[in-house]
């Protein structure tokens, strides 16, 4: 007797938005000195009838959420963690920006190693190119 295999947590994730009929998740990633460009990459995106995650914080602008450098450090990893789920959650991501930074970059190789789709607003900035 054959028993059928368990689904993956991305199987179930993506049975889960058929089922659901979500449309397509695109998470905008990229140097937050590129915040005007994610919030134009997003308009556009969200008219092509998909649902949009960005960075939701710029701490290279000041706020004094952030201003405490011990607070801002330990933020600062809250927050990539937090994006890496943005990723996980969706189904590709677009890279907004004409530079790729250390950030970015491993954004990408992480979005690459799940098996994500990467778009660029730049292709020549993909560092797989």
């Amino acid at each position: 007797m054959s028993y059928p295999q368990r689904l993956t947590p991305e199987e179930t994730l993506a049975d889960a938005k058929k089922q659901l009929s979500l449309p397509g998740i695109v998470v905008i990633c990229g140097s937050t000195r590129f915040m005007t460009e994610m919030a134009e990459a997003d308009v556009r995106e969200t008219k092509a009838g998909k649902i949009v995650v960005k960075p939701g914080c710029d701490m290279k602008s000041p706020h004094q959420l952030w201003s405490d450098p011990v607070e801002a450090k330990a933020l600062k990893v809250r927050l990539d963690e937090l994006h890496r789920a943005k990723i996980r959650l969706a189904d590709e991501v677009l890279v907004v920006g004409d530079y790729i930074g250390d950030s970015t970059r491993a954004e990408i190789a992480y979005a690459r190693s799940l098996g994500k789709p990467v778009r660029f607003t730049h292709p020549e900035v993909d560092p797989d190119a």
